[in-house]
């Protein structure tokens, strides 16, 4: 299932909550007795901020276009941080162009309830994390050759992943059309920036929604 890996996440203006952070107790000693905990989980943070600012220009500009000096002033971290931690630029995008990790959590759901599930998980992620599971797919078309990189990675990481899960005839078919209902969503939302969808309660949206992805995840006898 593992290929390479995917681009951008949500579009435009970085979130509130896309803010980097960036860690100062990583460099402070452990308390006396006390474990590395606050260490990782400073090091866990920094690499989100990197992977959410490479993932924010990944949809704006060309993969050969970045530069790690430019990833890093968005992350507000230095560039030989980006390189302990991702060892070069091919390994950061590498990482920025997978699925992989987001396939995990998007596809976690029991399928009876599965398309509840991914719309919120749309949702909650333009929202709140400022990163889209799938949207970044869209951008495939910036990218040339990265581009098909990301668009395999989609269909492996993503696709495959869900039609697996599925019973009953035409699964392929019906996984596309979920999921071609789901980057409807995510594209009135990040892309064009609906104002009513940006501003109703997720659940809102998950119970208008849900059932409209749901139709093409569940078997219906004939």
């Amino acid at each position: 299932m593992n290929i390479v890996s995917t681009p951008p996440d949500a579009p435009d203006a970085r979130p509130a909550t896309d803010a980097p952070d960036v860690p100062g107790a990583s460099h402070t000693p452990d308390a006396p007795g006390g474990s590395a905990a606050p260490a990782r989980r400073d090091a866990e943070a920094t690499k989100a901020a990197i992977l959410r600012a490479a993932r924010h220009l990944l949809a704006r500009q060309a993969h050969a276009d970045i530069t790690l000096k430019a990833v890093a002033e968005r992350a507000g971290v230095s560039p030989p941080l980006i390189l302990k931690y991702f060892g070069n630029k091919d390994a950061l995008f590498a990482r920025v162009m997978s699925f992989e990790a987001d396939a995990d959590t998007f596809l976690d759901g029991p399928l009876e309830d599965l398309g509840r599930h991914m719309v919120r998980q749309i949702l909650v992620g333009q929202r709140e994390r400022g990163a889209d599971p799938v949207l970044r797919i869209a951008f495939a078309p910036l990218q040339g050759e990265h581009g098909d990189v990301l668009r395999a990675n989609f269909r492996a990481q993503v696709l495959d992943r869900l039609t697996a899960r599925l019973t009953g005839p035409d699964a392929a078919v019906r996984a596309e059309l979920a999921l071609a209902t789901l980057l409807g969503l995510g594209m009135m939302l990040g892309i064009a920036r609906g104002p009513q969808l940006r501003s109703r309660p997720i659940e809102d949206i998950v119970d208008r929604y849900g059932p409209t992805v749901q139709a093409h995840l569940t078997d219906r006898p004939s």
